[in-house]
């Protein structure tokens, strides 16, 4: 068990203020049963607007819904609490003014504490400390996070807060993933320890009898993370347990003392009751809210004097339709968010509204719940990170050619965390607001050398372990990789063993050969789990901001279009040994097709045998699931060591499918490159392609071309 802090440290959190007043305050006993009620909030990320239209980002709208809230159930009863990432990844408004505005709405609103998110430390420790908290005027509470090496607090591990006679004890934690999620400069000589562990700890000290120690009639966990998938995504209160340890333990290892349990992070919605350990019959409240002030929840707790709580209920509460004009009259604290957010927009107005580029159609993060129709993928909720997407696309080939030179370091391809995409473009034109909202954080860029194996380590962390081995709440990120990148991969096989073909450029990766990459400081210091990036050698500053080089290449590239190509392609139904000469293969690819909006489907695959002529067409058809099937015979005349290149029509997705051919024959002179449209046009003027193509003469194609696919 972890020890507890030491009288100093909690001498040193009683004097950070306010926040743990009510600490030696002595509470009147408690005669008939009271109820009271949470209101909980969670990953607001400086979502602030006045857009009344639906779907709109509108503060004041979310202002009076918790004002009504509060007068429906009495604001003597009621806490305002958030699970964090209120700060950081904001829109355009509140990013450019360091986030004042929101931290200054929050104030506004009275919230009560909030656990502390990662986002909270995008800026570090220090801004957090000396800037966020005191302008705030709540407490950020992280019970898990410790100085470096012990187990004293850098934060407030806990609020006691006091309604309707009852002390109300709100322990915080955040993520154990923070110091992969957030630049490690920032929070040099911090440690981020297991979030349970640290709420139990502090539980056990709220209730253990001994005043001294803060007693509580009440204990709340608020935790910076939370289940994979919420309702809206099928997800069930069993099946997130079952598929995920680290919700797991937040259900079932949170100490029986917690009578409810607020959450964040993976920005899921869902409200669910959950057995209390040890306890049958009894259950608590388990609630996140989704992000971005989409609800807010809604927990009441009856407490009984000598029993605790005794009864719960947990909702979650869609924005009012009150208009916002009949709110500000209302409401004093929705009128005063309106006027801070009100300034807010002006000055970003001023400052943002200048027009840097535009693009020919929209260009998204990878959307999930929608479908394709006659113009592309359409519907469903945006930032999918477990796909590709024509956004992370454009902004790793922005980030290319910022970092190609070499005296900004020489980057041959770049990759970059789909987390760090926090806005879409729309179609038309792009002002400086909308390109900050993409890339909000102001990363440094830099450059480091990966092996080709460093690089296939690095594709291979795609599927997510945390430094201790464990699976994340995100089980898989998909990297945004710039389009001279494609890849294939096996979902059957061995963890760390899936990637079975790279290729740069059109040219395949060389195990032992060295690959420049550019990225930002996030990567190139292990974040989000990519630890293969923190391993790569001569790493270097390029003295360049991300917001720079992206406003640059959308400033040099005016009426950009999505490039719809997937980096990475699914393959299954190779065996691992070689194939022999007539032998019959059926082939699976899946995730040919981006969810961008307006990303095509495929409609049709061309199959290149590299080195034969004599390939037969080969049978092509889409299965239930949406992937591809190839059914072809290998030819007579099969290299040893074959290249399959398929292409699929139209998005022009490339996939390298390397084939080991028992008896086969020498390696043909030069593999075909990846040809831009208008070469594969004129292939098929001269004769070269068709529905199936088979390249006769790769060697003199290439020499023709004499290029990769740009």
């Amino acid at each position: 068990m972890a020890p507890r802090p030491s009288p100093r440290a909690l001498a040193a959190l009683a004097a950070a203020g306010a926040l743990l007043a009510a600490l030696v305050a002595a509470a009147p006993a408690l005669a008939e049963p009271v109820t009271i009620t949470i209101l909980a909030i969670n990953d607001f990320h400086g979502r602030i607007g006045l857009d009344e239209a639906p779907g709109g980002v509108d503060t004041t709208r979310f202002a009076g819904t918790i004002e009504e809230l509060r007068a429906a159930y009495g604001p003597e009863s009621t806490l305002l609490l958030s699970a964090g990432d209120n700060v950081g990844a904001s829109l355009f408004a509140s990013a450019i003014a360091a986030d004042d505005p929101t931290i200054d709405v929050l104030r506004a609103l009275g919230l009560d504490a909030s656990a502390v998110g990662n986002h909270e430390f995008d800026q570090g420790v220090a801004d957090l400390v000396d800037r966020v908290q005191p302008r705030g005027g709540f407490p950020y509470l992280g019970a898990n996070v410790y100085r470096a090496g012990s187990f004293d607090p850098v934060l407030p591990e806990y609020a006691m807060l006091e309604v309707e006679g009852l002390r109300i004890g709100v322990v915080g934690a955040v993520t154990q993933e923070t110091g992969a999620l957030v630049n490690p400069a920032g929070v040099a000589g911090v440690e981020f320890g297991d979030p349970v562990d640290a709420v139990n700890r502090v539980a056990a000290q709220l209730t253990n009898g001994d005043a001294a120690d803060g007693e509580a009639d009440v204990v709340i966990a608020v935790y910076h993370e939370g289940a994979p998938l919420g309702v809206d995504q099928g997800g069930t209160l069993e099946r997130e347990t079952a598929d995920s340890a680290v919700f797991s333990k937040i259900v079932d290892g949170t100490a029986p003392q917690v009578a409810a349990i607020l959450t964040g992070h993976t920005h899921q919605a869902y409200a669910w009751e959950a057995p209390v350990p040890g306890e049958p019959g009894r259950t608590r409240p388990i609630v996140q809210t989704g992000s971005y002030a989409q609800h807010v929840g809604v927990l009441r707790l009856t407490v009984e004097p000598g029993r605790g709580v005794v009864a719960s209920t947990a909702e979650l509460v869609d924005p009012t339709t009150t208009p916002r004009a009949e709110l500000v009259a209302a409401y004093p604290r929705a009128a005063e968010v309106d006027r801070i957010v009100a300034a807010a927009l002006a000055r970003a107005e001023a400052e943002g509204g200048r027009r840097i580029g535009s693009t020919a159609a929209p260009i998204t993060t990878a959307f999930s719940g929608g479908d394709y129709g006659p113009d592309g993928y359409r519907g469903g909720e945006r930032d999918d990170r477990g796909r590709h997407s024509a956004l992370g696309t454009l902004v790793a080939d922005a980030l290319l050619a910022a970092l190609a030179d070499p005296a900004r370091g020489g980057a041959v391809f770049a990759a970059v965390n789909p987390g760090g995409l926090r806005a879409d473009l729309d179609g038309g034109d792009v002002t400086y607001r909308d390109a900050n909202s993409v890339l909000p954080f102001g990363n440094d860029l830099w450059t480091t050398t990966l092996t080709g194996r460093g690089v296939k380590e690095l594709l291979e962390q795609q599927w997510q372990r945390d430094e201790d081995g464990g699976v994340p709440s995100r089980p898989y990120l998909a990297l945004a990789l710039s389009g001279n990148v494609a890849y294939a991969f096996d979902p059957s096989r061995p963890e760390g063993d899936r990637i079975t073909s790279i290729s740069i450029d059109g040219r395949p990766v060389d195990p032992d050969g060295a690959y420049r990459m550019g990225t930002w400081a996030f990567l190139v210091s292990g974040g989000d789990n990519f630890r293969a990036a923190a391993r790569g050698s001569d790493a270097r500053d390029s003295g360049l901001l991300d917001r720079d080089a992206w406003v640059a290449y959308l400033g040099a590239h005016p009426g950009i279009a999505p490039d719809f190509r997937a980096p990475g392609v699914a393959v299954s139904g190779l065996g691992d040994g070689p194939v022999a000469i007539g032998a019959d293969l059926e082939l699976s690819l899946g995730g040919l097709d981006l969810t961008s909006i307006g990303a095509p489907e495929t409609s049709g695959l061309d199959v290149v045998w590299t080195g034969s002529t004599a390939l037969a067409p080969p049978t092509i058809g889409r299965q239930s699931d949406g992937s591809m099937r190839v059914a072809l015979r290998v030819p007579v005349d099969a290299p040893a060591a074959s290249v399959l290149v398929v292409t699929a029509r139209p998005s022009g997705t490339v996939v390298r499918i390397p084939i080991a051919v028992a008896g086969g024959g020498p390696a043909p002179l030069a593999e075909p490159p990846m040809l831009s449209d208008m070469e594969w046009i004129w292939l098929g003027a001269i004769g070269l392609t068709g529905g199936i193509v088979v390249l006769v003469v790769a060697a003199t194609i290439a020499a023709f071309v004499g290029r990769p696919r740009p």
